[in-house]
C-alpha cells in the first residue's frame, strides 16, 4: 500500500507538529519507508504491527508507537485500523525517545489527537489551534513506554529460531531441541539470546506469544483456540500470562477498547 500524498506533503510544513488521518482495511501493509519527521502512530481502533529492522511493535487500541525521524519501518494490519498520526520535527522531538517504543495514550491526549486531525494543515500557530498543538507536544513528553515490543536478533543462528517462532509461536521446543537446527549448543544459544535481545529464550517466546495473541484477538478468534494454538496447556494458563502482562484477561481487554 503506497503512502498518501498528504503524508509526504506534511513533512515540509513549517510548523513543529502536524496531524493526519489514515484508514486501513484488513490485511493492508505499507511499503518500507521513513520520514524526515518523527511520527506517533495512534490506532483509534483495531490492532496494527509496526516493523523495523531491529524489532516488532504491536499496537492494540489505546496504544501508539513512536518512530523517530529517518527510521525505516512498515505497518501491517490484520484488522481494519483507523490510524491518527502526529508528525513532529527533529527540534520539537529532541527530548523524545531516540528509539521506537510503544506508548500508552491517556484519554485526554486521545481526544486532543482526534481534534488535531481535523485542523487545517497550515493552522494559525499563534491562535487557538496552535495552542492546542502546543499542549499535545507537552503531553507527548509525559508518555511512558509500554512493553509491547519484540526485539529481533541479528545472529543467524538465533534468526533461524526467531523467524520460525514469529510465524508459529506455539512451537514448544526448548533450546535443546533447537540446538541442532540452529548450529550451536543450547548454552551458546541461551547466552546469545540475552546478549542480543535482553531477554531469555523463554521470555522472548512468551513476548512473541503475547503479541500474536493481540493480533488474533483483533481478528475475533476465541480465547480458547488462541491459547491452544500458542502452545499453552490450558486457556487458564494463557489468561494468567495475559493478565500479568497487560493487567486484564484477554476477553475483557479488547472488548473494553
Amino acid at each position: 500500500m503506497a503512502l498518501s500524498y498528504e503524508i509526504h506533503r506534511i513533512q515540509d510544513l513549517p510548523w513543529p507538529i502536524a496531524a493526519t488521518a489514515t484508514d486501513y482495511t484488513p490485511g493492508d501493509t505499507t511499503e518500507w519507508h521513513s520520514h524526515s519527521r518523527a511520527q506517533l502512530l495512534y490506532g483509534v481502533s483495531g490492532v496494527m504491527t509496526v516493523n523495523t529492522d531491529v524489532g516488532i511493535w504491536v499496537l492494540p487500541p489505546e496504544r501508539a508507537v513512536w518512530v523517530p525521524g529517518e527510521v525505516e519501518h512498515k505497518v501491517d494490519t490484520t484488522s481494519g485500523v483507523h490510524i491518527r498520526s502526529l508528525f513532529v520535527t527533529a527540534d520539537a522531538a529532541r527530548n523524545m525517545p531516540k528509539e521506537c517504543c510503544v506508548l500508552t495514550v491517556p484519554a485526554l491526549l486521545r481526544e486532543l489527537i482526534l481534534e488535531a486531525v481535523s485542523l487545517p494543515k497550515l493552522y494559525d500557530i499563534d491562535g487557538p489551534d496552535g495552542r492546542l498543538m502546543a499542549v499535545i507536544l507537552d503531553r507527548l513528553h509525559q508518555l511512558e513506554p509500554t512493553p509491547l515490543y519484540l526485539p529481533i536478533p541479528t545472529d543467524p543462528r538465533l534468526k533461524r529460531i526467531t523467524d520460525r517462532l514469529a510465524v508459529d509461536p506455539g512451537m514448544r521446543a526448548g533450546l535443546d531441541g533447537w540446538a541442532r537446527k540452529a548450529g550451536a549448543s543450547a548454552r551458546t544459544l541461551a547466552r546469545l539470546f540475552v546478549k542480543e535481545t535482553g531477554l531469555t529464550f523463554g521470555a522472548w517466546r512468551q513476548q512473541a506469544r503475547l503479541l500474536k495473541a493481540l493480533e488474533w484477538l483483533a481478528e475475533g478468534r476465541p480465547v480458547t483456540a488462541i491459547a491452544l494454538d500458542l502452545g499453552y496447556e490450558s486457556p487458564s494458563a494463557f489468561i494468567a500470562m495475559f493478565r500479568r502482562a497487560l493487567g486484564q484477561p484477554p476477553g475483557r481487554y479488547l472488548k473494553r477498547r
